[in-house]
């Protein structure tokens, strides 16, 4: 079983960037799919990037298409959120979350296909 935990959340002005990082307990970081979703308040959890197991295929949420980098390195068993011009709407909970696949290429966009998640940092954007 994996844990991950999340950091890397702040407080940042519109327009700045932030890096989140997701560490991984588990020696078998590689046979895991990662993603990031975030919360705000009063709204459901939305997918933001995925991952494949390799780090060869990634997928973007729309809302952050363009401006966030999700990114992982297998030997430090970390994944990474760059987010580049960061708006008061990003503001949210952020949350990694990992699904043991067998398929290497392939990338999860439903919060549903994870089975391990880590318990948020927060990133608030003020304008």
């Amino acid at each position: 079983q994996v844990q991950l935990v999340e950091s890397g959340g702040g407080l940042v002005q519109a327009g700045d960037s932030l890096r989140l990082s997701c560490a991984s307990s588990g020696r078998t970081f590689s046979s895991y799919a990662m993603g990031w979703f975030r919360q705000a308040p009063g709204k459901e959890r939305e997918f933001v990037a995925a991952i494949s197991r390799s780090g060869g295929s990634t997928y973007y949420g729309d809302s952050v298409k363009g401006r966030f980098t999700i990114s992982r390195d297998n030997a430090k068993n970390t994944a990474y959120l760059r987010m580049n011009s960061l708006e008061p709407e990003d503001t949210a909970v952020y949350y990694c979350a990992g699904a043991i696949i067998l398929d290497g290429g392939a990338v999860l966009r439903d919060r549903w296909q994870y089975n391990y998640w880590g318990q948020g940092t927060q990133v608030t954007v003020s304008s």
